[in-house]
């Protein structure tokens, strides 16, 4: 759908705005969004952007809303991963299963397979079925020594999901993987893979305190370590 030129410009402004500040400050990337929402609603960019707005802001419901309604303007199956993770967020994980098994799957990219993987991995663990989200997300891209865009995230939801299943030995591995991969520090498998090995890190300031009540000089930051359990 086109629109008129001032219009769209002033849609695109919003638009910019929401992509800028979704990650940092998603409140008024939502804000944003809706302007960009009354002034163009039957836009599918708009109802994308103002799905993804909601969607961090933990609207599940309006995302869920947004995503259909610019699912059914483009015929695009894109959007079905997180459409499915909105269900989650609704509390309805069987129908993130659903979801999963539909055909649509089968059309997305590789990457959109990915992360409907991590989506059914994360609903099979909201039913408590841990074991069932381990071999979810088992398969040929976890394995593959090739980094992609879903690697750190993959090996991190399959080492959080081992260790919630109590194999601390292999969820320690695969933590060092996503770490190993995690060139941009995405995630906090460093912090993860430290508690693991027992690491213990101290506060610059609070060590500085006691330094001044011990009368020793010591050097922060301190570190204790346990056993290592690799």
């Amino acid at each position: 759908m086109s629109l008129p030129k001032t219009l769209a410009d002033d849609v695109a402004k919003n638009l910019v705005m929401v992509a800028n500040l979704i990650d940092e400050d998603p409140d008024q990337a939502y804000a944003y969004s809706r302007v960009a929402l009354r002034l163009a609603s039957r836009v599918a960019a708009v109802r994308e952007a103002a799905g993804f707005a909601a969607y961090a802001t933990q609207k599940y419901g309006e995302a869920l809303a947004e995503f259909r309604a610019a699912r059914r303007m483009t015929g695009n199956v894109d959007l079905w991963p997180v459409m499915a993770d909105c269900e989650r967020g609704l509390g309805r994980p069987e129908r993130a299963m659903t979801m999963a098994g539909e055909p649509e799957v089968l059309k997305l990219d590789k990457a959109g397979q990915v992360e409907m993987r991590l989506v059914a991995a994360g609903a099979r663990r909201d039913m408590g079925q841990i074991d069932a989200a381990i071999v979810t997300l088992q398969g040929p891209e976890l394995g593959s020594n090739s980094v992609q865009p879903w690697t750190v995230r993959l090996r991190y939801a399959y080492a959080d999901a081992l260790l919630s299943a109590g194999r601390e030995d292999e969820a320690r591995e695969w933590f060092a993987k996503a770490l190993e991969a995690d060139k941009d520090g995405a995630t906090d498998a460093s912090d993860r893979l430290a508690a693991l090995d027992g690491v213990q890190f101290v506060d610059v300031d609070e060590d500085q305190d006691d330094d001044v009540s011990d009368g020793e000089p010591k050097h922060g930051p301190e570190s204790e370590s346990g056993n290592d359990k690799s």
